[in-house]
């Protein structure tokens, strides 16, 4: 597929999606969606070298959310009858969420300006989130009378409690990124001239780790958190079972003996 909505390079095993539409703060559209799609399958079947995928956005924005002009909310009232403003979440905004979730790599996601509505949620769902200190989160869907989509109701509970999730939603109120860093609900906020440099080193050191320990801590987190303390140890239990016979485990090992730097492979 050629990438007219976003660019999509691989350089030195990390993978980095920018969304690249800032005449329209990156707003998010089916064609753009379709084209972040590709670009996660390739890092999923292993047609590019990727072991880490970093995401930001050009220009002012990460992303401001569905692009309603565009047909981005399932094409809007606007006097034009009932729509299914939900159509377009089955079809191209979740799969994207949940292919995210499904990685077999990290995921970094490098905070830029506004990260709103669908964007928010694609902004949070990263391993790792680091912000630039101008960024903002927004969940924007009460101004607009729609309700929170794309994981936000399930992330930003786990993320920033109940009480700062639900208000945030139903205010509609901006989080600067210092505020979602105190919240808990990103890693760091740093200066916005370091943003791009920050990410750099988290994805450089990510893509010389252990990639397969990697996913399984993804995945084993996100299971946890929705399973009571016993359900927990027998996750971590299969997923140690799967850790240690990696080879990724034993160069470690063999590495902490001989006192030097790990050389992981990624298998």
């Amino acid at each position: 597929m050629a990438y007219e909505h976003i660019l999509f390079d691989v350089a030195d095993g990390v993978a980095t999606l920018t969304i690249n539409r800032p005449e329209r703060m990156n707003a998010l559209h089916i064609g753009v969606i379709a084209e972040m799609i590709d670009a996660v399958d390739k890092i999923r079947d292993g047609l590019v070298d990727a072991r880490v995928l970093v995401m930001t956005g050009t220009g002012r924005a990460f992303c401001s959310g569905a692009d309603l002009a565009g047909g981005g909310a399932g094409g809007g009232g606007g006097g034009s009858g009932p729509v299914d403003a939900g159509k377009v979440l089955e079809t191209h905004f979740n799969p994207l969420l949940e292919r995210l979730f499904a990685l077999p790599v990290p995921f970094v996601t490098a905070v830029n300006g506004a990260a709103a509505g669908a964007g928010c949620s694609y902004a949070l769902a990263g391993d790792i989130v680091v912000a630039g200190k101008s960024a903002y989160f927004l969940q924007a869907f009460v101004n607009i009378g729609l309700v929170p989509d794309v994981g936000s109701t399930w992330m930003l509970p786990r993320l920033a409690g109940k009480a700062r999730a639900q208000a945030m939603m139903m205010l509609g109120e901006r989080i600067p990124a210092e505020t979602a860093a105190e919240w808990g609900m990103i890693y760091k906020a740093v200066d916005d001239a370091e943003l791009m440099a920050t990410v750099g080193a988290i994805a450089a050191k990510l893509a010389k780790g252990p990639t397969r320990s990697y996913a399984l801590i993804r995945q084993g987190i996100r299971d946890s958190l929705d399973k009571t303390l016993t359900e927990a140890l027998m996750v971590e239990r299969r997923n140690q079972l799967h850790a240690g016979r990696t080879a990724d485990f034993g160069e470690g090992v063999m590495a902490f003996l001989q006192k030097r730097p790990a050389a992981f492979s990624g298998k």
